[in-house]
């Protein structure tokens, strides 16, 4: 599967922050997503590798209807590399707006937990040709920052 959204509504307990959900509880459902969309992908196991760019445009409020929705924008032998929009708003209809944005990647994983190949994907529009160009730039320049 090359591409997941997920639909929900923000949990009242989610722990606000002034009437917000918390930028880390933000993460953990792009992770969430991400690593639906890359496990789907591999067909097994997988764990991720790098999370980074987060950008916070707007607040999500609790009761807030959220869509998570990760995409595959390359592959290497063994990894996965997506883009991630958040997107939310009240259940009454209104469209969606932009949240937050990010790229993760994640690694296939054997029973012993060590690399395995997966299948490679290739972007074919000159959309997804442009997303993968610019996901790649941002995991290649965190890398080298390291």
């Amino acid at each position: 599967m090359q591409s997941i959204t997920l639909r929900f509504l923000a949990p009242q307990g989610a722990q606000p922050q002034a009437g917000r959900v918390a930028g880390g509880t933000v993460l953990r459902w792009v992770d969430e997503a991400g690593f639906a969309c890359a496990s789907a992908w591999a067909r097994g196991a997988c764990v991720t590798e790098f999370v980074g760019g987060a950008h916070f445009v707007r607040p999500i409020r609790p009761g807030d209807l959220v869509e998570v929705h990760a995409r595959l924008a390359y592959t290497s032998d063994s990894s996965m590399c997506l883009a991630v929009e958040v997107r939310s708003g009240g259940v009454q209809g209104a469209p969606l707006e932009d949240v937050a944005h990010c790229v993760v990647a994640y690694t296939a994983v054997d029973a012993q937990e060590l690399p395995r190949p997966v299948d490679a994907w290739s972007p074919d529009t000159p959309g997804d040709i442009a997303l993968a160009q610019r996901v790649k730039a941002h995991i290649d320049a965190a890398r080298a920052a390291q």
